[in-house]
């Protein structure tokens, strides 16, 4: 598929449900364990939660969401790419438009387990700030920074 088949759109709700079967799909893979939240609290965390702190934007391939970011101006909260368009430039693409709507200075969380996760924000200028585990999963996570 060619990249500029994909569109990046800001969020709308009419797509909470394919958003979030490709988010846990992707989540799956990267941790390992099912996600803990039922199928119908994930939509309506995406829909009324989510967007009260965050920009949400989707990436769009032949009307299927193939991509997610939630971001404010310190923070990146969300950033899952389907399973099947990983490696492909995507990420990137979502995550310098967080970089771009920041104010020079961004962090995030990732999973120690999600060692892709952590080469390809390494690889983005993140660097790692601290470690812990203070989320539900109660996985060891990283907390990543970016300084433009």
């Amino acid at each position: 598929m060619e990249e500029n088949d994909i569109k990046i759109i800001q969020y709308d709700s009419a797509f909470g449900e394919d958003t979030v079967r490709m988010w846990r799909e992707s989540k799956e893979r990267a941790i390992g364990q099912k996600e803990i939240h039922s199928f119908e609290e994930h939509v309506f965390f995406l829909n009324n939660i989510l967007n009260e702190d965050n920009k949400i934007y989707i990436a769009v391939a032949n009307d299927k969401v193939v991509g997610i970011i939630a971001f404010n101006e310190s923070e990146i909260n969300q950033l899952y790419i389907h399973n099947d368009y990983q490696g492909r430039g995507l990420g990137k693409k979502l995550l310098d438009m967080a970089k771009a709507n920041s104010k020079g200075r961004l962090t995030l969380y990732t999973f120690e387990v999600n060692r892709k996760a952590q080469r390809f924000y390494e690889r983005n200028g993140f660097k790692i700030i601290g470690r812990g585990h203070e989320n539900e999963e109660n996985l060891d996570d990283i907390k990543y920074e970016w300084v433009r």
